[in-house]
């Protein structure tokens, strides 16, 4: 069993002004995931008769996203190609004290304490992250031919489960490698080829009217991104950008 310090970030709701608080844990077990301690301390708030601490979870498999919170100043924390839900009170020792606060961007505004709301990413897709083309059932859409190669790298780009860590991490809270990675696995298929011309301008001028950052090239994003999304997408967007 361990015990570890929680700094939490509190902020009750969007216009209200937000503290760290202090919440030391004992009698922790290392084989508890990062969100199951949190479910512990939750259950101890409750019981004394305060308010829980809000965050976002569903799957607990590293597959939805929308575990985004920073971690001793890490998306996700320091584990390499992981989320949150992912993490494991084994990566930290007796007696650690972690820091814990949402992402900060101003295009990922805070709805209470871990919460933020990510819309912004949902409105870039729908202004051209999709295909017009029916490719009928699974048979039909297996028989038509695409190159193995091209097939993978469509599939790694498609990786991306939009969670936002690219944005926090980035000093700009651009979002160019979520953008990038919905532009190119679309843009490397057939099946994406009917809106490739308008796909890239329409969700760059949606990401802008979003307020997103621009792209400085640091890298930051890659190096956090749970799924591990190459910079090279992001070269694909600007390729699909300018020869529109």
């Amino acid at each position: 069993m361990i015990q570890l310090t929680l700094k939490i970030w509190r902020q009750s709701t969007a216009q209200a002004a937000g503290k760290f608080v202090t919440y030391p844990l004992t009698d922790l077990s290392p084989d508890m995931s990062f969100l199951e301690m949190i479910d512990h301390l939750n259950q101890r708030l409750i019981l004394a008769g305060e308010e829980p601490v809000a965050f976002d979870h569903d799957c607990r498999e590293g597959i939805c996203g929308s575990c985004a919170m920073y971690i001793n100043g890490r998306p996700h924390g320091a584990d390499q190609g992981s989320t949150t839900c992912q993490l494991y009170l084994r990566s930290y020792k007796n007696g650690d004290t972690i820091t814990i606060e949402p992402w900060r961007s101003n295009a990922f505004p805070v709805i209470k304490d871990l919460m933020v709301d990510r819309s912004a990413f949902d409105r870039i897709i729908q202004a051209g992250g999709y295909i017009s083309v029916n490719t009928g059932n699974a048979v039909d859409g297996n028989s038509l031919p695409i190159a193995k190669a091209q097939s993978d790298e469509a599939f790694a780009s498609a990786m991306c489960i939009g969670c936002g860590a690219c944005v926090a991490a980035c000093k700009n809270s651009s979002a160019m490698l979520f953008v990038a990675a919905k532009v190119s696995h679309l843009a490397l298929l057939p099946q994406g080829q009917p809106e490739r011309k308008q796909r890239a301008v329409k969700m760059v001028m949606q990401m802008d009217k979003e307020g997103f950052g621009s792209c400085s090239n640091t890298g930051s994003c890659a190096a956090v991104c749970p799924k591990e999304i190459s910079l090279q997408t992001i070269s694909q967007l600007n390729r699909e950008y300018w020869h529109q």
